[in-house]
């Protein structure tokens, strides 16, 4: 039995704080480009997580160890072996439950809970408003660094859940009734890089053909920083044109937003949304794919 449902409350986490089978995790990573665009410089949460983190937390190192640091594709999905050795190093193994939280936007959390759950790990849940909202309801953090005993993780990769470059483009090269009776595309970025309006950050601007718009950022309240309530969410998913049981490929520019569309659409009962995971990044390097804008 989980010790908690996939979304969790910050006084519902201080309950159990010092359980034994409790791992929280910061999970951040800061993402910075320049005002004329151009692709993002990666800077880890590390030093900020040093000074302040949720009592008894530990620090996941997304873009180092949780990613394959060999593909040309900042984040790209880990091979299991890989996976397996970095999640067992973080503590996390049977018995124990994650909590992944972030210091600002909660994509890197929700990064962290699919990837455990793409591995075959059930028992993860997301701190609903991360640090602020732990900091807003005068919870105390501490700092240092810590580490969790070693554990033995067994990766069991569940591909239902990842889309791959020829899955999205067989979508984009049937008859186009993407969201409306076929393969729905949700592309989680902003609605003006939706339209591929001002400096991007990849090869090319504009969305999969096909696509409906479904924001990270708005699902998320900005001022409290927790996901909106349920009926918010199945409100937006509903006006994105996610149908029930039509199947769902999410997407962004580096498959990391999209899991907050993941997330929010199991929330609303559809825990069988897939994730591109190369999203625009790889999409947009072939010259040969197409992208609209507008």
């Amino acid at each position: 039995m989980p010790l908690f449902p996939p979304l969790v409350d910050a006084e519902t986490l201080t309950a159990q704080l010092g359980n034994p089978a409790l791992r929280i995790f910061d999970a951040t990573v800061h993402l910075r480009r320049a005002v004329e665009g151009g692709p993002y410089t990666v800077d880890t949460g590390w030093p900020a997580y040093q000074q302040a983190h949720l009592p008894g937390a530990a620090f996941a190192d997304i873009p180092g160890k949780l990613s394959d640091t060999r593909s040309p594709y900042p984040f790209a999905l880990p091979p299991a072996g890989a996976f397996a050795a970095a999640a067992g190093s973080l503590g996390i193994g049977p018995g124990t439950h994650v909590v992944a939280y972030a210091q600002a936007s909660p994509m890197w959390a929700t990064r962290f809970w699919w990837l455990l759950r793409f591995f075959g790990f059930d028992d993860v849940s997301v701190l609903n408003g991360g640090l602020p909202a732990w900091l807003a309801a005068g919870l105390a953090t501490e700092p240092g660094d810590v580490r969790y005993p070693l554990a033995r993780f067994a990766a069991r990769p569940r591909p239902e859940l990842l889309a791959t470059l020829d899955d999205v483009r067989a979508v984009v090269g049937g008859d186009g009734r993407t969201c409306h009776g076929r393969t729905c595309l949700l592309n989680a970025l902003s609605e003006s890089a939706f339209r591929g309006e001002g400096p991007g950050a990849y090869s090319r601007p504009g969305r999969i053909p096909g696509s409906s718009s479904l924001p990270a950022a708005g699902l998320v309240d900005p001022v409290t920083n927790r996901f909106r309530p349920l009926p918010q969410l199945e409100a937006a998913v509903d006006a994105a044109g996610v149908r029930g049981g039509e199947p769902v490929i999410a997407y962004c520019g580096g498959g990391i937003s999209a899991t907050v569309d993941l997330f929010a659409l199991l929330l609303t009962g559809r825990a069988d949304a897939r994730l591109y995971d190369g999203s625009l990044t790889e999409w947009s390097a072939d010259p040969s794919l197409p992208l609209v804008t507008g």
